[in-house]
């Protein structure tokens, strides 16, 4: 088995997304090539150490130009290498990009409706609804399954979120509706493809092994399916029978993206936005944040890179009534009932 194998085996342990795991690996094998390029030939990690991390890092910074997130990204990668799985303490000293300041965009209450008009009816605009509304990121709000949806608390569980922690998030109430008709539509064609012999989806842990049907219920299927049907996105994980047959993975994130930048593109608006992110509740202070904050109505704030980073009115109005992060912000005691 190959050094990076191991590395994914060690980060699988460690329940890491599968986006971090192909993220890590790939700064892993740079880092190898980079090395390889000036030894002229393979170099194993514990031949290596603290001065051979400080030269790539540097390397990024002053002959890349890479940013202060991608060094940052690489550096992580690489401590996980040695602290994580190598059990090498490592000595950095090396030039780090600077962190640019920048100032977020700025949105009125104006622009945001006519993003929203200009995104067609459909799958697209729920999601990006949902990303408003209730404060989801993109990739939480594509995962979603039906029996994350309470209608009657009006409530929407996001599952394994950032820091694999599960939390709660108000249901906006204009959607509703339309979740309904989502959701109405997503069981017909689970009941279609059950008579196909498919209907299967991709189940997390060892659920699928656990509960060897689980994977066809309806419950577990995903609210946003994709259009085809496919197979376990994971190979290994399909040798382990986590997704037993075809089924329906969740639709792609890239169509959600380039929904919301033809929206702009059509809206006419010069401004440098798309979907990515969170929300940011200037009323915590915490960066990050899920759901936006009731402080103001406008204008309604968008960070640079994560368009629907926004504060924003939501179903919630009386203290007791948030979870623990949104119940630091004052407003929720003054936001009167519509």
């Amino acid at each position: 088995m190959s050094l990076l194998d191991d590395v994914r085996n060690h980060m699988r342990t460690r329940h890491m997304a599968i986006r971090t795991e192909k993220c890590y690996l790939r700064w892993i094998e740079k880092f190898l090539r980079f090395h390889r390029s000036r030894a002229g030939q393979w170099l194993h990690p514990t031949n290596m150490g603290s001065e051979q991390v400080n030269q790539f890092l540097t390397y990024l910074a002053v002959t890349r130009k890479a940013s202060a997130s991608t060094q940052q990204q690489a550096l992580a990668a690489l401590l996980m290498l040695y602290q994580d799985f190598l059990k090498q303490r490592l000595n950095l000293d090396i030039i780090r990009a600077k962190h640019p300041d920048h100032m977020p965009v700025v949105l009125s209450v104006s622009e945001v409706r006519q993003v929203f008009r200009a995104i067609p009816f459909g799958v697209h605009r729920l999601i990006a609804g949902l990303q408003y509304g209730a404060g989801l990121r993109l990739m939480e709000s594509i995962r979603l399954r039906i029996k994350d949806i309470d209608f009657q608390r009006k409530q929407v569980l996001v599952r394994d979120g950032k820091g694999e922690k599960d939390r709660y998030v108000p249901l906006p109430q204009r959607l509703t509706a339309a979740l309904h008709r989502q959701i109405s539509g997503t069981l017909v064609q689970h009941r279609e493809d059950m008579q196909l012999g498919a209907g299967w989806v991709w189940m997390p842990y060892a659920l699928a092994n656990k509960y060897p049907t689980a994977g066809r219920d309806p419950i577990w299927q995903y609210v946003f399916p994709g259009r085809r049907l496919t197979r376990d996105p994971r190979s290994d994980d399909r040798e382990l029978g986590l997704m037993k047959g075809r089924g329906r993975h969740h639709i792609h994130e890239s169509s959600v993206q380039k929904a919301v930048r033809r929206a702009v593109q059509k809206s006419g608006l010069n401004k440098r936005i798309w979907s990515k992110g969170g929300l940011t509740c200037p009323g915590t202070k915490r960066s990050g944040m899920r759901f936006g904050c009731p402080c103001s109505i406008s204008p309604i704030r968008l960070n640079a890179v994560t368009p629907f980073d926004i504060r924003l009115r939501l179903t919630c109005w009386k203290e007791g009534s948030t979870s623990a992060p949104y119940r630091n912000c004052s407003a929720t005691r003054t936001f009167p009932r519509p």
